[in-house]
């Protein structure tokens, strides 16, 4: 069965064009005896962008879930997004849906045993990121706590503040109203009204 391709192109500055990725792709495309079904671009817009600020991007993907393609062809890793943690998130989805991805400047093609083994280290790399970031977060915590520092929001009542509440309560405002007027949550002067 001939495999559906989308390729992806994308520049970052008006002055740039994604010709020369495009003949090239759609060259590997038709070597491999893909049947190339869309060509998503996103010209002129930073690889920093989210997806809801690329909406080529953005269509590819939900284009992807609804499985319109079998492989996502791009140019270049940078082409689909510079944060790390945003592509290895974008290579998971691919993954997941059973959709391979081509990179043609880093070789990367996971219709290949080499490049599905490359995508399951991907996810490898993704859950060790993950959990290095939770023990930071937790040493952090914990050294705070030790140093004897308050977490949390720091407390906004003092006399002055449930004065302004109560004040307020008195010329007959909402709880909304009052959370307003002094800048604080609803729950916080809910809070205030029923401790008096």
């Amino acid at each position: 069965m001939t495999k559906r391709a989308a390729i992806y192109l994308r520049v970052s500055t008006d002055g740039q064009t994604t010709a020369n990725q495009r003949i090239e792709l759609e060259r590997v495309a038709a070597q491999a005896g893909w049947d190339v079904v869309e060509v998503y671009e996103d010209a002129g817009i930073s690889g920093s962008k989210g997806r809801d600020k690329r909406p080529a991007f953005d269509r590819l993907c939900k284009d992807a879930t609804r499985r319109k393609f079998d492989v996502v062809m791009s140019w270049s890793v940078d082409r689909l997004g510079r944060s790390l943690q945003d592509l290895v998130g974008f290579l998971g989805e691919l993954h997941g849906l059973g959709v391979d991805l081509f990179l043609h400047q880093q070789g990367v093609d996971t219709t290949s045993p080499a490049g599905k083994a490359m995508f399951q280290m991907l996810g490898v790399f993704a859950e060790f990121e993950r959990s290095m970031i939770q023990e930071r977060v937790k040493a952090g915590l914990a050294r705070a706590k030790a140093e004897g520092k308050t977490l949390g929001r720091p407390k906004v009542v003092d006399d002055k503040f449930r004065g302004a509440v109560q004040a307020a309560r008195a010329e007959g405002l909402s709880v909304r109203k009052i959370a307003a007027r002094v800048g604080a949550s609803v729950g916080t002067v809910q809070g205030v009204l029923n401790s008096a």
